[in-house]
Order: structure tokens, then sequence, then C-alpha cells
């Protein structure tokens, strides 16, 4: 057994010092030392309530409050000293505090444990964290919804199953993710409202016989309530698996965009030019430029996925209340959020940065028959039930691929030769123009409908701030 002391914060119970190596074990200030503002926070929060209740005198909270505030410039300056022997961020700043203040400092751990103490620290954090988040996804779609007005009217296929199916705009896919961030921004706020509910109260599980006031802290922490079970604010990180889960979802999103970034940029699509800022090259063929901000995007969605299965796994079957176990939650949620922080942040630079090669767009919409369904429904206009229009476009199209030529680049009458319904002013549906300007309702590729759908985000974005 090593000769270390016992930990002067907890070992009064204890006949022999923590062993070692499981002190380096067990501790977690390597990793929850990025708390100590909240820490701060909460701590200013629970002395200010000691007070007013009458716990604590006025002159012992201002000295609370002097030297956490010391405590806090200490940090930030570089000039704090990490004790692993005092195990986490609480006992650091405790520790640092009775040393600071004297006996005082001792007083300000009354009437909370550290169970409701991380249990508060955390949701502070996570709290923190969403509102960086959702600014980071509203400069990301600011930097869409630019691109995507820019880009209202050229012209590029639209795909499904990887194949050419209709012509639409680059503007209108765009917007597509935007619409996936909205979707995204929504799961994040909806989130942090069960994350701004407060556990500071609950003790170690069970409350505690201090007149404590919970609705004081609670408004000076800006929660929106307090906690209703004492059980359950200790032990409950539903909060940061849904935190998890919201990120996971919005990874995924990512990975679609990076994935048809990769796509475009490659010589086989050609529709786009990444700014070489975000990319590099071989170190042994010269002449390659690789995406690797989207690639590495595409990758991390990986990390974070484990993450939320990690949280999953951690919470399974833990009886009430806290359990250690629970220090297991902060790496992977801390990961996680850094992890998404950086995605985002690389998206919003990159993405008003992108060049499209229109000329390229366009003449890849000019292959692959995509105005078929324009002529169908032309077809139908004449009075042709669908189905029996299916047939015929089928038909021409077959007839096409053995021509190699597209159904706008015939003529009148080899067009006929599949329905005597079908008349010269066929022309004006089977440009890829007529094609995406038909389509003119809300949610459609016409480029005066991307606009406006531009306009409303634009207003949308303006309701954030």
């Amino acid at each position: 057994m090593s000769e270390e002391k016992t930990n002067q914060q907890w070992g009064g119970r204890f006949n022999e010092p923590t062993d070692a190596f499981v002190a380096r074990f067990t501790a977690s200030v390597q990793f929850d030392q990025r708390m100590y503002e909240q820490d701060i926070r909460g701590s200013v929060a629970h002395a200010k309530m000691l007070t007013k209740v009458g716990v604590l005198t006025e002159a012992e909270c201002a000295d609370i409050l002097q030297g956490l505030s010391e405590i806090q410039s200490d940090i930030e300056s570089g000039n704090f000293e990490w004790s692993i022997e005092l195990e986490d961020v609480h006992m650091n700043i405790e520790a640092a505090l009775t040393k600071k203040i004297g006996i005082t400092g001792k007083k300000l751990h009354t009437g909370r444990s550290r169970n409701d103490q991380v249990a508060t620290d955390i949701r502070l954090y996570v709290r923190d964290e969403i509102d960086n988040v959702l600014l980071e996804i509203t400069r990301l779609q600011q930097g869409i919804v630019g691109l995507a007005r820019l880009e209202a009217d050229t012209v590029m296929p639209g795909f499904t199953h990887l194949q050419t199916a209709q012509p639409v705009t680059f503007g209108h896919h765009l917007m597509a993710w935007f619409e996936m961030l909205s979707r995204d921004y929504e799961r994040f706020v909806d989130c942090r409202k069960r994350v701004n509910i407060l556990p500071l109260g609950a003790a170690a599980l069970a409350g505690t016989t201090y007149p404590i006031d919970r609705h004081m802290t609670t408004e000076l922490l800006g929660f929106t309530a307090p906690t209703e079970n004492s059980l359950d604010s200790v032990s409950d990180r539903d909060f940061a698996i849904e935190f998890c889960a919201a990120s996971s979802i919005m990874m995924m999103h990512m990975t679609r965009y990076s994935e048809e970034l990769v796509m475009w940029a490659s010589a086989q699509f050609n529709f786009i030019n990444l700014p070489d800022r975000f990319c590099t090259g071989s170190s042994i063929m010269p002449q390659k430029k690789n995406p690797d901000v989207p690639e590495l995007v595409r990758g991390k969605s990986g990390r974070v996925y484990g993450h939320l299965m990690s949280l999953l796994t951690l919470m399974k079957s833990q009886p009430l209340a806290y359990n250690k176990d629970n220090q297991e939650d902060k790496e992977p949620l801390f990961d996680a959020i850094d992890t998404i922080k950086g995605c985002l942040r690389a998206f919003a630079d990159m993405v008003p940065a992108i060049e499209a090669k229109r000329d390229n767009m366009r003449e890849a919409a000019l292959r692959g028959f995509s105005t078929a369904t324009d002529l169908a429904d032309y077809v139908v206009r004449k009075g042709i039930p669908f189905r029996d229009a299916h047939e015929i476009v089928g038909k021409a199209v077959a007839y096409g691929i053995q021509q190699s030529k597209d159904l706008g680049e015939m003529s009148l009458e080899e067009l006929q030769q599949f329905s005597d319904q079908i008349s010269d002013d066929v022309f004006e549906v089977l440009t890829l123009d007529g094609s995406v300007s038909a389509r003119d309702h809300i949610g459609g590729t016409a480029p005066n409908q991307v606009r406006q759908a531009c306009d409303r985000a634009e207003q949308m974005l303006s309701l954030r701030s």
C-alpha cells in the first residue's frame, strides 16, 4: 500500500490511505476540471442561499465569494495546481478555498453532497454547450442559405438510388440540408428543456435537514425548476444520453452532406470546387486534392454514435441512486460535445466558400433522361391515364438509349411514334429550365420557390437572435 495520506475531505472513516494506483484509477480531475466555471457558479449560488437561510453569516459568504473569485482567476491564468489526490474538480476547488480563507471554506459544503454537486455541474455545462452548439448550427445554416440563394437557378440532376431522377437546382438541394439542420436545432432546444432542471439540494440521495431554499438556487442559476425527487436527481443522466442522441442524429445528417461533397468534388462528378484551405494533398501523387474535412466529419460520426451507446450501456441496470459508474459519463459526453462543435465549425467555415461548377452540373442533368417524369405528366394532361403515360415514356426512354438521344434531343416525329397526343409544345417541358420551373409550389424546385425558401429561412434565423 502507498504511504500517501488519506484524502482529508472524506477520509475520517478510513484506517489506511488509498492505494496510489487506486487514487489515480478513481480520480476524475484530469477530465472534469473543465467544469471549474460551472462548479464555482454553483458554489456561489449555494453560498448565497445558505446565507439567506442563516447557515452562513454575511461575512462568511463574502469570504467564500471572494475566495472562489480568486480561485477562478488562478485557474484561468494557469496558476492553479490540480491534484489527483483530491480526486475531482469539486474537492480541488474546495481544498483551495479552505487554504485561502480558512475554516469558513469547509462550511461551503453544508447541505450538499458531491452527488448533487456534480449533477448540477454537468447540467450547467451541458446547458452552456447546447447554447454554443445552437450558435454553430445557426452559423452553418446562414452559410447554406447564402450559397443556396446564389445557386437558386443552377440546374443539377436530382438523384434517387444515386441514379439520375429529375432536374433540381443546387440551391434547392442545399436547402434540404438546411431543413435537416432545422430539425437538429429543434432537438437540441428540446433537450435543453430537460437539462435545465436543478438537482442541487438533493444532497447524497435523500435531501438535507438544513432549511435550504431550492427555489432560490434555481433562480440564481437560471434553471426552470428544481427536481422533484432526490433519488432521481442524483442518479439521472437521461439528459446526457438525450444530448448524445441529438448529436448522433445531427452527425448522421452531416455524414450525408459530407458524402455528397466528397462525390461532387471528385473528377467523376466535378460539380464543385472545395476551397484549398479545407483540403490536403498526397505525399506521392502531386495531382491530388483530398476533401479531408468532409471525409473526417464523415468518420467522426462513429465516435459520437459510440458515445451514445457508451452512456446507454453505462446506465443500464444501475440501481438507485448514485453509483461510481456514473463517473464514466463525462468523458464520452465531453468528447461528443467537442466533436460536434468541431464538425459544425468546419462546415460553417467551409460551406460559404464552396464554388459550384454550373456548366458541369447542367451537363450532368442532361444525361439520364431526367425529364422523363415531365414528359409523363405532359401526356397525362393530354387525357391519357398515368399508368399508360408511364408505359409510353418508358418506351421513349428505351428508344433514346438505343439511339443515344436524350428526350429533349428527339424530333417531334420521333416522340409522336409513342403517342399521337404529343405535339410541338412538348419541348417546353423537356428543357431543364422548364422542368425545374414547372414545379412552382412551396417546397418545389422552381428558382423563385428556392428564393422564397431562403427568405423564410433568413427570417427564421433572424428570430433566433
